[in-house]
């Protein structure tokens, strides 16, 4: 898989792919992730992306010319699956979304800034706008992480144990139950007794109904998906 990652704030992004997960999926060619500064395709000579918005609302715009200029310069060079805008009303980011993604070859994904991006980037460039939440940031260099991260961990091989991501939280609309590890007591609080009982199906059973209990004590909107009911 290859991400191509578009922002203006490109210090930002590029310490986060170097670390833990996401650099050991690039050290084994399973994930190239490749940050580019919007800055250097813009025609201004004071390297500007933004400029006033028609009709005199307040704030600044993204425009349009550096963005078409590199997303058509990354096109030159291969085919891609998606070009991606982080966006406040985008489709929200969920756990199918994301092992949807991971499924794919090529993705760009355009950071947002400023007051927002000229309309017609939306409109001509664009072929899914995602959200990581009901909520405004500065910009959309941490949804883009969020998401490059959510989707290159699923890749096979990037987790040495596959079978730890295919039980993360989210996967079957359900929360995660809870882990333990060594000691087995620990100031009086003791792990429990099934967990230690070598009892495969009775783990597996308990795991089930405890994460059932935790998805329907703390999220039972996921259970109304698991039901149909969304």
């Amino acid at each position: 898989m290859r991400i191509d990652i578009i922002t203006v704030m490109p210090e930002m992004l590029e310490p986060f792919f170097q670390c833990s997960i996401l650099k050991r999926a690039q050290d084994k060619g399973l994930a190239e992730i490749a940050v580019h500064n919007l800055r250097d395709y813009t025609v201004n000579k004071h390297r500007k992306v933004d400029d006033y918005p028609f009709g005199g609302e307040a704030g600044m715009v993204m425009t349009i010319q550096p963005i078409d200029a590199c997303i058509s310069a990354l096109k030159a060079e291969r085919d891609y699956d998606e070009v991606i805008f982080t966006s406040p009303d985008g489709e929200t980011f969920d756990q199918p979304m994301a092992n949807q993604l991971s499924m794919l070859d090529n993705v760009i994904i355009l950071c947002g800034h400023y007051k927002g991006i000229d309309w017609r980037v939306r409109e001509h460039l664009i072929t899914k706008e995602i959200s990581i939440g009901d909520y405004v940031l500065t910009g959309g260099e941490l949804p883009a992480a969020v998401i490059a991260d959510a989707m290159v961990r699923l890749i096979p091989g990037v987790i040495g144990d596959e079978q730890s991501a295919l039980s993360d939280s989210f996967q079957d609309n359900l929360l995660a139950p809870p882990v333990y590890s060594r000691p087995a007591e620990y100031k009086g609080w003791r792990v429990p007794d099934i967990l230690l009982s070598g009892h495969e199906a009775k783990i597996a059973e308990w795991r089930y109904e405890q994460a059932l209990e935790r998805t329907r004590r703390l999220r039972p909107d996921l259970l109304r998906k698991n039901n149909g009911e969304e």
